[in-house]
C-alpha cells in the first residue's frame, strides 16, 4: 500500500459562498476538496478541539466506534472522477472475537472529519495526487493575508 499512496494532512479549512474549501496536502503539494458547511465546520472543530454542547454526527459515530472497539485505521482518497473525489474509510475492530479490517466507501469529507477527530492518517492515491492542481501558493497567500476564518495548520507540518 505504501507505494500506491501519499500521506497528507489537513492544512486548513476556509468558508466559501457554497460550503468550505478543505486544503489537504504535504510538503510537495496541496489541493482543495470542497465540502458542505456542516462538514467543514465539524472538521474545523476537530482541528481546534472545540468543545460542543451536544454531540454532532461525527461525534456520535466516534462514540459508536469506541463502544464497539472500532478504530479508524486510515482513510484513503482513492479516486477522482468528473471533479468528484472518492474515498475509503478503513476501520480496525479488535475484540474477544478477534481482529477484523473493514473498508467502507465514503465521502472524502466525512472520512476527513473522522480521521481528524480520531487522529488517524490520511492518504491520497498516487494516481489522484499526480493529477490534482497544486494549490500550495494559494494556501500560502491566504495564510499571509490572515483572516480569522482560516483554520488549520499554522506552520508547515505542525498541527494547530
Amino acid at each position: 500500500m505504501k507505494n500506491d499512496v501519499v500521506e497528507v494532512q489537513v492544512k486548513g479549512v476556509l468558508p466559501t459562498t457554497t460550503g468550505c474549501a478543505v486544503f489537504v496536502g504535504n510538503d510537495e503539494k496541496t489541493f482543495v476538496i470542497y465540502v458542505d458547511h456542516s462538514v467543514g465546520a465539524a472538521i474545523t472543530m476537530f482541528l481546534r478541539n472545540t468543545p460542543k454542547e451536544r454531540p454532532l454526527t461525527h461525534d456520535l459515530i466516534g462514540h459508536i466506534f469506541t463502544g464497539l472497539g472500532v478504530k479508524v485505521e486510515r482513510i484513503v482518497i482513492n479516486d477522482l472522477k468528473n471533479s468528484t473525489y472518492y474515498a475509503r474509510l478503513v476501520l480496525r475492530s479488535e475484540n474477544e472475537l478477534g481482529k477484523k479490517i473493514l473498508e467502507i466507501d465514503s465521502r472524502p469529507s466525512d472520512c476527513i472529519a473522522l480521521a481528524v477527530q480520531q487522529k488517524s492518517p490520511i492518504y491520497v492515491a498516487n494516481k489522484v495526487f499526480q493529477v490534482v492542481e497544486d494549490m500550495s501558493e494559494v494556501l500560502k497567500r491566504m495564510k499571509q493575508e490572515g483572516g480569522e476564518e482560516f483554520t488549520g495548520q499554522e506552520e508547515e507540518g505542525q498541527p494547530e
